[in-house]
């Protein structure tokens, strides 16, 4: 729910920080969220580390005291942590291991002029976000009565992850003087400087931005021979040093240097491979999430840019973001506002001002780059083939059906897909959904653990006849309801895990037992990630597993039907995308038959 707002620094100023939680508590949760997911014998180890790490005037406890210090110093005492931990330091390719793809509905265009069109209004529609972010009248958002931290959509925008060769960083051009007046556009593999502004500060029109993206498309009109855009798709460490032998040449370092500053990049994609209708969202899919591989369109992109919207000339469109600097749902918000914007706005035509040509960015390719280049081309197949991905449309009901039943929609869906990994594994897993932690100041997120001791008891009983389920499934899902509670106040026991092992290394501590035990390797290693991220648009996410033999999940729940992403690694034998949708579905009808066979007064 949104609110007008006074001025962003007002607002932020009057937000709380977020809070340590006390040690006890989560020493206790964390033995509850190990029991659906480890052994009894291994639980029994893990209570005694903690015994030991609680003890008074142990190890514990400093570093408790140690925590409450820094959140006294800091704006937040988590969020420079997490982002480096989370992204910077993370070393693997940004693609499919950490940068979401969001997929439209297909579009109702299918030659290069309907492509430009629809691209010319999309860039219109975010400037006119943009606005609100540079005039700070961006309506605040709210979640059950409490405002929210707005800090990330003013992160999105003229901001680039920057690779080193062992942390990358992130800069913001957004408040840098004078402020960046152009986007960037990748036709062909090839990249163009458009300035989306005129001299007296107005952006171009629809109509003058059509004009300027057919004169880059008439530039480009055959591929380029070597796709600069596909070393950011490369190995953290392998695109920091080649970033460093790239940016060595000045001419290359100036068409770099464009590309970070730029407000966003806008990415005009050639064809795609035919697939059926039923395939073509997942076809979609893959296109926003890596590009479909060298031969496709993974080269006509800059993976490392924060904003990248994707425009096919098929009528396929999306966007790609960087993770570093924010989560799905401010993404989303500017997204559906986009939407919004190009429902209602028609291209005008209006008398054009010769605009000067767009400027093409140049690029010196050394045989040293183009060694980087083939290396790059040969590792996004790769993993391009690696990665499977399907896009499941669930038409049998949306969020009316919970909702009638007085359930959270999305603990229902979480319920649901508990259910649908035991029916395939016989067992529980550890599961991660993202909790928003915009209640706190610069907040990010924490761990809602879906699998719980209620879940738990609710699938081990689902397809056992003699056992009565509705009063079971009530209780996971009020269980599961009451954790995302907790986690959204700050209160979850991840993050703070977390933080009490980094503090242990800042100051040089040995690091306690409990985070060398095997259950916490086994609590971090998540076989289900997954994301609620709603809309109004009908559209719907995509992430990769983020472990070898996991799932990675998104939905986004609409009215009437659920739009899901399910993704797994093909080189893993014991997971299928394509089974867990179907299971998924599955248990889904089953639930409402459960629910539709129990008297209403039971429930």
């Amino acid at each position: 729910m949104m609110k007008p707002c006074g001025r962003y620094l007002t607002h932020q100023k009057g937000l709380p920080s977020l809070p340590v939680p006390p040690l006890q508590q989560t020493c206790e949760r964390y033995i509850t969220a190990l029991e659906p997911i480890i052994e009894v014998d291994e639980l029994q180890h893990t209570k005694e580390l903690l015994e030991d790490f609680q003890k008074a005037g142990g190890i514990g406890e400093r570093l408790q005291s140690s925590l409450e210090m820094r959140a006294l110093k800091k704006e937040n005492w988590l969020s420079d942590w997490w982002v480096r931990v989370a992204y910077l330091e993370y070393r693997m390719p940004v693609v499919v291991h950490s940068s979401p793809g969001l997929v439209l509905p297909r579009m109702n265009f299918k030659d290069k002029q309907g492509q430009i069109r629809f691209a010319a209004k999309l860039i219109a529609g975010v400037l006119d976000f943009k606005t609100m972010i540079d005039n700070e009248t961006l309506p605040v958002e709210y979640l059950g009565g409490k405002p929210l931290c707005m800090n990330q959509y003013y992160e999105v925008l003229s901001s680039c992850r920057i690779p080193g060769l062992k942390t990358d960083s992130v800069v913001n051009h957004a408040k840098s003087s004078p402020r960046p007046t152009h986007i960037t556009v990748v036709h062909n593999f090839q990249f163009f400087l458009l300035d989306v502004y005129n001299a007296d500060g107005t952006p171009l029109t629809a109509n003058q931005m059509s004009v300027q993206l057919e004169k880059i498309c008439r530039a480009s009109q055959e591929s380029s021979s070597e796709p600069v855009g596909i070393l950011t798709t490369l190995h953290r460490d392998s695109w920091g040093k080649a970033y460093h032998t790239l940016i060595n040449d000045k001419t290359n370092k100036d068409s770099v240097l464009a590309i970070q500053r730029s407000i966003f990049t806008l990415c005009l994609d050639g064809a795609m491979p035919q697939v059926s209708d039923e395939m073509s969202r997942s076809c979609a899919a893959v296109q926003m999430l890596h590009g479909g591989g060298s031969q496709w369109n993974s080269g006509n992109r800059w993976f490392d840019k924060t904003l990248q919207f994707i425009v096919g000339l098929d009528g396929t469109c999306g966007a790609n973001y960087e993770h570093a600097p924010a989560e799905g749902p401010p993404i989303v918000a500017l997204i559906d506002h986009v939407v919004d914007y190009m429902a209602k706005s028609e291209v005008a035509s209006s008398h054009t001002v010769s605009l000067p040509s767009p400027k093409k960015l140049h690029f010196n390719i050394t045989p040293e780059i183009k060694k980087d280049i083939e290396e790059a081309k040969n590792s996004i197949n790769l993993l391009a083939q690696g990665v499977d991905i399907r896009v499941m449309v669930f038409s049998h009901y949306g969020k009316n059906v919970p909702k009638m039943h007085k359930m959270s929609p999305d603990a229902f869906i979480q319920v649901a897909l508990q259910l649908a990994y035991y029916r395939m594994y016989q067992h529980c897993c550890s599961t991660y959904e993202s909790a928003s932690l915009r209640m706190f100041r610069l907040g990010r997120t924490d761990t809602i653990r879906s699998a719980s001791n209620d879940s738990a008891a609710f699938v081990k009983a689902f397809d056992d006849p003699s056992k009565q389920k509705c009063d079971l499934l009530e209780k996971a899902v009020k269980a599961h309801r009451s954790y995302t509670n907790e986690a959204v106040c700050g209160q979850a026991i991840d993050r703070h895990l977390l933080g009490l092992k980094l503090q242990a290394l800042s100051e040089h501590l040995p690091l306690p037992k409990v985070f060398k035990d095997a259950a916490y390797a086994k609590a971090l290693h998540y076989r289900l990630s997954t994301s609620q991220v709603p809309s109004k648009t009908d559209c719907v996410m995509c992430f990769g597993p983020v472990v070898p033999n996991g799932y990675g999940v998104c939905y986004n729940p609409m009215n009437d039907h659920i739009n899901f992403a399910v993704s797994s690694f093909n080189d893993c034998e014991e997971t299928d995308a394509e089974r867990l949708a179907q299971a998924l579905e599955k248990a889904l009808l089953d639930m409402r038959t459960l629910l539709d066979q129990t008297p209403r007064a039971k429930l």
